[in-house]
C-alpha cells in the first residue's frame, strides 16, 4: 500500500496539490478547537464557545456549496485564493477584538466560516485530470486523500495547543490562518488548478442537489458530523477535569490518529461489491466505536478509547467520496463535494451547539451521549435509503481520459 501511495505522489503535481490543500484547510480543520480554546482563555462559557464554533460551522456550511458552484462556473484561482484571504481576515478580526462584544465575535466567525475556500472539493475535482482519468488511480487517490486528512486532524490539534503554549490562543488563530492562505496560494498557482474547467452542466437552480442519491448520503453525513462536533466539546469538558488543555490536545490527536490507522488499513486491500453497501457497514462500525466513550475512564484509557472511536472515520470518508462521485450530476463535481463538506459542517455545528448545554446540564457523559445518538441516526438514514443509494450511477468521461469511466458500484482499487 505504501508503494501505491508513493507512486501516486510521484505523479506530477500530485504531492503539491495534496500538501497545499491540507495546509490550506488547516484553519477550517482546527477552527472548532481553536475557537473553543480562545473563548475559554477569554473567560467565556462552554455555551458561548460552542455557540461561536457552531456559528462558524453554519457559515462555513452555507459558503462551501456557493463557493463550490462558483468554482465550477469560473475556475479555481478566481475563487479559492480571494476567499482564503477574506476568511483569514475574519479570523484576525476575532483574534484582535476578542469576545467582549458578542456582535463583533459572531460577525467575525461568520466571515471566517463563510469565505473558507472549497479546497477539499476542488482537490477531488482535480484528481481525474492529474491522474490521467484512470478509475483505479482516482479511487486510490480518494483513499490517500482521506488518510492525509487524518494526518492533518492528528497534527492540527497538537499544532493549536503548541501555538497556544508558545504564544496565546489569539496568536494561534493568526498563525494557522497565515498558513492557510499560503496553502491556498500554492494550490491556485499550480498548472492543474489554473487550467481545470468543469464539465458542461445542465442549468438547474438545485445544481448537485437534484440527485436523490447524493441527498441520501448528505443526510447521513449530517449526523456523522454531529457526532464529531459533539466530541470536540465533550472532550474539552473531560480535559478540564483531568489535566486541562494538554489532555484535550492529546484526545483530539488520538481521534485523528485512530482515523489515520483505520484509513491506512482500509486502503491496504481491494474491496469488492457496491460502495454503498460497504458504506453502510462502515457507518455501523463507526457508531459502535462511540459507545465506549460513555465510560469516561482516566486520561490514558480515555485517549485509547478516543483513538478507537476514530478508527472507522477515514474509511467512511474515503468510501463516501466514491459515492459522491457516482451520484454527482455532470458539471457539478466541486459543488457536490462541497455539499458533503457543508452537511458534515452543519452536523458538526449542531453537535458542538448540543454538546455544550448537554455537558452543563448532565456532565461529561451527556456530551459523549450526543455522539452516540448521532452515530445511530447516521446508520438509520443509510439503512432507510439503501435502495436510492444503490440505484445505477451515471457514466462520464473523466477529463484527460479517452475512455468512459463508470463511477461507483465497483471495487476500490489500490495499487500495491
Amino acid at each position: 500500500m505504501a508503494a501505491g501511495y508513493a507512486e501516486l505522489l510521484r505523479t506530477r503535481h500530485a504531492a503539491r496539490l495534496l500538501a497545499g490543500t491540507l495546509v490550506g484547510r488547516l484553519p477550517n480543520a482546527t477552527a472548532a478547537i481553536a475557537i473553543v480554546l480562545f473563548v475559554r482563555a477569554e473567560g467565556g462559557s462552554y455555551s458561548l464557545a460552542g455557540a461561536l464554533a457552531a456559528v462558524y460551522g453554519v457559515a462555513n456550511a452555507v459558503g462551501q456549496p456557493l463557493l463550490g458552484r462558483a468554482v465550477d462556473l469560473f475556475g479555481q484561482p478566481r475563487v479559492q485564493f480571494p476567499a482564503a484571504v477574506v476568511s483569514a481576515l475574519g479570523t484576525a478580526w476575532l483574534a484582535l477584538a476578542g469576545t467582549g462584544s458578542a456582535a463583533a465575535a459572531y460577525s467575525a466567525v461568520v466571515v471566517a466560516g463563510f469565505f473558507t475556500p472549497p479546497l477539499e472539493g476542488g482537490l477531488r475535482a482535480l484528481w481525474p485530470s492529474v491522474l490521467g482519468g484512470r478509475e483505479d488511480r482516482v479511487h486510490a487517490a480518494y483513499a490517500l486523500d482521506a488518510v492525509a486528512q487524518e494526518v492533518m486532524y492528528t497534527v492540527g490539534p497538537l499544532l493549536v495547543t503548541l501555538s497556544v503554549a508558545l504564544w496565546s490562543p489569539a496568536g494561534a488563530l493568526l498563525a494557522i490562518n497565515v498558513l492557510g492562505v499560503l496553502g491556498a496560494l500554492s494550490v491556485v498557482l499550480s498548472e492543474p488548478s489554473r487550467t481545470w474547467r468543469s464539465e458542461p452542466r445542465e442549468a438547474h437552480w438545485l445544481g448537485a442537489l437534484r440527485s436523490r442519491g447524493l441527498l441520501a448520503l448528505l443526510g447521513a453525513f449530517f449526523f456523522v458530523g454531529t457526532a464529531l462536533g459533539s466530541i470536540t466539546v465533550a472532550a474539552m469538558a473531560y480535559a478540564d477535569g483531568h489535566g486541562g488543555q494538554g489532555v484535550y490536545g492529546w484526545l483530539m490527536a488520538a481521534l485523528g490518529l485512530g482515523a489515520l490507522l483505520g484509513g491506512v488499513a482500509y486502503g491496504a486491500r481491494q474491496w469488492s461489491g457496491p460502495a454503498e453497501r460497504r458504506l453502510l457497514w462502515l457507518v455501523a462500525l463507526l457508531a459502535l466505536g462511540y459507545l465506549p466513550l460513555l465510560l469516561t475512564p482516566g486520561p490514558v484509557a480515555m485517549t485509547a478509547l478516543t483513538a478507537l472511536a476514530g478508527v472507522f472515520l477515514a474509511p467512511t470518508i474515503a468510501c463516501a467520496f466514491i459515492v459522491v462521485d457516482r451520484h454527482a450530476p455532470a458539471g457539478t463535481v466541486t459543488e457536490a463535494f462541497s455539499w458533503l463538506v457543508t452537511f458534515f459542517g452543519v452536523g458538526a455545528a449542531a453537535g458542538t451547539a448540543a454538546a455544550g448545554p448537554a455537558v452543563e446540564l448532565g456532565g461529561v457523559t451527556s456530551g459523549f451521549a450526543v455522539a452516540c445518538g448521532a452515530g445511530a441516526a447516521a446508520l438509520a438514514v443509510l439503512t432507510a435509503t439503501q435502495r436510492i443509494l444503490s440505484a445505477p450511477g451515471r457514466s462520464r468521461t473523466v477529463t484527460g481520459s479517452a475512455e468512459p469511466v463508470r463511477e461507483g458500484g465497483g471495487a476500490l482499487l489500490v495499487d500495491n
